[in-house]
């Protein structure tokens, strides 16, 4: 498996779950809200948000759990704070990848 499928796999929806409470919670976002400027469904946010989706992670941060925290801020700030497109975010998120992979915290 190459390293970005197992990111996408294993590791995004855990910060996409991340990011979404952090838009619903700090920056009052509604589900549908926050699902459309991830690029994806209100039922994947509130599977988010229930604990049904994005929990499953293979990612050991705890040593860098407030790298991973800022960076997950930092994203969820940027999607609230400007009109940036679903493709422009993700790029985002494939720097939180390559973090990650660096640190040797995905497997």
């Amino acid at each position: 498996m190459y390293p970005c499928e197992s990111f996408a796999r294993f590791a995004l929806p855990t910060f996409r779950l991340l990011v979404a409470k952090d838009l619903i919670e700090k920056h009052d976002f509604t589900q549908t809200e926050a699902a459309r400027r991830l690029g994806i469904t209100q039922a994947a946010i509130s599977q988010y948000i229930h604990s049904k989706r994005g929990l499953k992670s293979t990612i050991r941060f705890e040593e860098e759990r407030g790298m991973i925290e800022k960076a997950v801020s930092e994203i969820a700030e940027d999607i609230a704070g400007s009109g940036k497109s679903v493709d422009e975010i993700s790029e985002s998120f494939c720097k939180l990848c390559l973090i990650v992979r660096e640190k040797g915290k995905i497997g």
